[in-house]
């Protein structure tokens, strides 16, 4: 059996745990199933704890070339406007990086892979997808399809990056229990400026409740980027067109003409959590083991956390500093799906609830509690090392023996 650890998944969390594996001198071979890396929109969001791991893979430099350092952020009101603001300055006694940095996933993507192209401990095998994975000995094997053909892969470990749909996961037939929201969400981005042309006083990272429809407002490098849930009966097609978008835009604010809309994505959202995180040499990562409301900005986020500690770990095992392989493993496996469930459930969960409210006491209720959270020093920091996702860190020891 090789010694040569596999990741399954070329997205931000599968080429983290590769780079670090790679960076410390561990040849790695990483499969995707894409013919080449995925350019989409998705997740935008580093926060402080993420940006600190990070820097040790020496990718931080690069990701504030280009992002968007957001010091404060806040709930709003469609109605009352701002309710609560959260500043994450009073961080910075803590960290090196008290701000959410604002940057679209795949700008770190390729980072990675730029780095991971020129290191000689690195594979990367684009067009190959993972059919199936089984334990055997003292490692796995996993099964691709390539160019027609199917091939066997021998690696020591296995770390499945793979996505909220894992083929690892469900061959392995590990549950993914949870719930479903009972509306998708649709993101927009465009090219107005928010805050400029639309609400002077609005934050970077503005959550704004409403009975009937809330929403959340983010602003990248590129654009702002604007989330609206969509009912489940209303077709994707209606969702997604033209008109709909702008009823939707001009209802946050009407601009007295069309919005210029550079992209649009719609997807169903989801709470789920795998059952085990690990099974024999096998070990789930980011999206593959847990998914989350993106209320927040904790799924990306979490799953680099669970790069990082997963491939500390391995670095360990595989370098000859221990010899305890199943205590490491089962030490990533139960802290990081105590975090997911803890943290990461809890928190955005919360957040949805929060903006989505009907009932006109708890609404109140939910406002005044935000208020009296921001005005109180104690409290304000607790949330906000909650928010940064620095408690989860600090209390996980990420990678620790």
């Amino acid at each position: 059996m090789t010694s040569d650890p596999i990741v399954v998944g070329a997205g931000p969390v599968g080429l983290t745990a590769a780079w670090l594996l790679a960076s410390r001198g561990i040849a790695v071979t990483v499969l995707e199933a894409a013919p080449e890396p995925q350019t989409d929109w998705r997740a935008s969001t580093f926060h402080a704890a993420t940006l600190e791991l990070l820097d040790q893979l020496g990718v931080v430099d690069d990701m504030h070339s280009e992002g968007l350092a957001v010091p404060r952020y806040q709930f709003r009101d469609r109605t009352e406007g701002v309710v609560a603001e959260f500043e994450f300055g009073v961080l910075a006694d803590v960290t090196r990086f008290p701000y959410r940095l604002q940057l679209n996933q795949q700008r770190l993507v390729a980072m990675l892979l730029e780095r991971l192209a020129r290191s000689p401990q690195a594979d990367l095998r684009f067009g190959h997808e993972v059919t199936d994975v089984t334990n055997e000995g003292d490692g796995a094997v996993v099964q691709v399809e390539v160019d027609g053909r199917t091939e066997s892969i021998a690696g020591s470990f296995v770390l499945a990056a793979d996505g909220a749909s894992s083929i690892v996961r469900r061959q392995l037939e590990i549950p993914f229990d949870g719930m479903t929201y009972p509306q998708r969400f649709i993101i927009i981005s465009m090219a107005e400026d928010l805050r400029a042309d639309c609400v002077p006083d609005l934050a970077d990272v503005s959550y704004i409740s409403d009975p009937k429809e809330f929403l959340f407002a983010l602003r990248t490098p590129d654009s702002w980027r604007t989330l609206f849930p969509v009912p489940m009966d209303e077709p994707v097609e209606v969702a997604t067109s033209e008109k709909r978008m702008q009823e939707r835009l001009a209802g946050f604010h009407p601009l007295g003409r069309p919005y210029q809309i550079l992209d649009r994505q719609i997807y169903n959202v989801h709470q789920r959590v795998a059952g085990a995180f690990r099974a024999g040499r096998v070990l789930l990562l980011g999206d593959a083991a847990h998914i989350n409301s993106p209320l927040g900005g904790m799924g990306l986020n979490s799953g680099i956390h669970d790069a990082m500690d997963a491939g500390l770990r391995l670095v360990r095992v595989l370098s000859g500093d221990t010899d305890r392989v199943d205590e490491e493993l089962d030490t990533y496996a139960r802290a990081r799906r105590t975090v997911a469930i803890d943290y990461v459930r809890a928190d955005t969960h919360r957040n949805t609830t929060i903006m989505a409210e009907s009932d006109p006491a708890v609404r109140a209720a939910n406002h005044a509690r935000l208020r009296a959270t921001a005005a109180d020093p104690k409290a304000a920091r607790e949330w906000m090392l909650r928010a940064s996702m620095i408690a989860q860190v600090h209390d996980q020891r990420i990678g620790a023996a």
